[in-house]
């Protein structure tokens, strides 16, 4: 695979990300709201329709849906390795980051957690504050140490 193509497929997962984190903080906030219908909405407004490509799109459906259906999985981890911070206390940006996270670095394995690590410490940080980021970055940190063989 060129450079250009491996460099669009990480700029489309990347962007893809992004509109999860935004699409999973919005459906936390309003949780009355139907999932699918509220994710062919967001993904279907018009800023969205015309400006993003089709994997975007799709890779963003696969995240969201994945991290919606296991969240009470990344909920539960989240209790086991961080002491004081329930899930439901953490802002809504900062819990939507890790849900993501834990879903497609550990639970589906779509991504290597190092690699998985870093990118929610930018998403993080990109719509969250730098302390975001640093939260973020510590809990991922405790959830490899819990769950990461010694080495890997």
């Amino acid at each position: 695979m060129s450079k250009q193509k491996i460099s669009h497929k990480f700029e489309s997962r990347h962007r893809a990300r992004e509109l999860a984190v935004q699409f999973l903080y919005s459906i936390d906030l309003c949780p009355w709201q139907e999932f699918e219908p509220a994710l062919e909405l967001f993904l279907g407004a018009e800023s969205l329709a015309e400006a993003e490509l089709p994997e975007v799109k799709d890779y963003c459906r696969f995240l969201t849906r994945g991290t919606w259906d296991r969240r009470t999985e990344a909920d539960e981890l989240l209790l086991r390795v961080v002491t004081g911070w329930r899930p439901e206390r953490m802002a809504s940006v900062e819990r939507s980051v890790l849900r993501l996270t834990i879903f497609e670095g550990f639970l589906n394995r779509e991504l290597p957690f190092k690699s998985a690590i870093s990118e929610a410490v930018d998403i993080a940080r990109f719509f969250g504050t730098d302390e975001s980021a640093r939260f973020v970055n510590g809990v991922l940190a405790r959830v490899a140490r819990h769950l990461l063989p010694e080495g890997e």
